[in-house]
């Protein structure tokens, strides 16, 4: 593929400690103070927005820079190492006085993951820190996690707003992806949907989870969400109809254009905006607006072959997404391959082990690959 992408935004170092895999118990049961837990080893691998998506777009074929902020510490030399097997290192802006941002990931069999997180660097990255000629070159500009970034949210967000108006401005198809917020933290207590609102307009792929668009947009039905769920993920009661569609109408009317709703294991809701709008995504991408213009459906995911971690499925969806975005592919096609390539991904510990190529992908596909056969999302 020739057209340049740019991979901007949050990146950490992964520590994600091995369970045993026949290991069965409650979060609540096993996290008690005290405990001796035993695991069997620790995958460490590079995480966050820029590694998980970035790198799988390189993987899946994609000219990618990635653009991330690390401090010049022991973390940030690992972070460094294992983005140079890759050759993706160049682009990496490393500062002293910084720590760089690390997650410890429990990814406990039958459970949702916990994680522990420092932002580290992550939260002084600015507009200053892109290349003005990097953004000119680029065909596609994605951001991701701003949440777990101060300088994203802080000041109602103008730094972000700064970001990808400039990204826009350069020439540039614009993608964002979020990230969960911890409402107890100044991430949490920020006014996202004022956020969302100012820069919808310079986003071109916007590709939030449910659970965090309705935190951002609506505090109050994420709290029903909560309720109803109790026990469960939230993403096993949500329903198209009462809960994803009147978010994803706030967002068109916000000015979204192509918008991706994650929804956990059962998969993806997606709606395109009118040929209108579509006309103002980035001229590089190159989008075929007629085919792509009006759409609206739900993505069901395939079934894995089995199910080790969640960890970075959703990016890699995405990566998989806008890759056959600018290979060309419709926009059905690259949904099957984002929910192809999910599937794919929770086969492994990491973000990228899992992967396979569209042309894997594809036969796998046309051979029949079942996908989860559950009614509503």
């Amino acid at each position: 593929m020739s057209k340049k992408i740019i991979a901007a935004g949050h990146i950490c170092l992964d520590i994600t400690p091995v369970f045993p895999e026949n290991r069965t118990d409650a979060v609540g049961d096993l996290l008690r103070p005290g405990k001796l837990i035993q695991t069997e080893g620790a995958d460490v691998h590079t995480g966050g927005s820029v590694a998980n998506t970035g790198l799988a777009m390189k993987l899946l074929g994609a000219d990618v820079t990635l653009m991330g902020k690390i401090g010049n510490d022991e973390f940030g030399g690992m972070v460094l190492n294992i983005l140079s097997r890759y050759g993706a290192q160049d682009g990496m802006l490393v500062t002293e006085g910084e720590s760089t941002s690390y997650s410890v990931i429990l990814a406990i069999p039958g459970n949702d993951r916990i994680f522990l997180h420092n932002p580290g660097a992550n939260n002084t990255f600015c507009s200053g820190d892109i290349p003005l000629q990097a953004l000119e070159e680029a065909a596609l500009f994605h951001f991701g996690y701003p949440p777990l970034m101060r300088n994203m949210y802080e000041h109602e967000g103008k730094e972000l707003f700064r970001i990808l108006k400039r990204a826009k401005e350069a020439g540039a198809a614009t993608s964002l992806d979020m990230a969960a917020v911890d409402p107890a933290t100044p991430a949490g207590m920020a006014d996202w949907e004022e956020i969302l609102e100012m820069i919808m307009p310079y986003v071109d792929f916007f590709a939030p989870s449910a659970e965090e668009l309705c935190f951002m947009l609506d505090k109050e039905r994420f709290e029903d969400w909560q309720k109803r769920a109790g026990d469960r993920d939230i993403t096993e009661i949500l329903d198209i109809e009462k809960d994803i569609r009147p978010l994803a109408e706030q967002c068109m009317n916000f000015g979204a254009k192509v918008l991706l709703i994650k929804c956990g294991a059962k998969g993806m809701y997606y709606r395109t905006a009118d040929r209108i709008a579509l006309l103002d995504v980035g001229k590089k991408a190159e989008l075929d607006i007629l085919g792509w213009s009006g759409k609206e459906g739900f993505e069901k995911s395939y079934v894995p072959e089995r199910v080790l971690s969640g960890t970075g499925a959703g990016d890699t969806s995405i990566a998989a997404f806008l890759t056959a975005m600018l290979e060309g592919y419709t926009l059905e096609e690259s949904m099957h391959l984002a929910a192809a390539t999910g599937a794919s991904c929770v086969a492994a510990y990491d973000a990228l082990s899992g992967l396979k190529s569209f042309e894997v992908l594809q036969k796998k596909i046309g051979a029949g690959w079942a996908k989860r056969d559950e009614t509503g999302v």
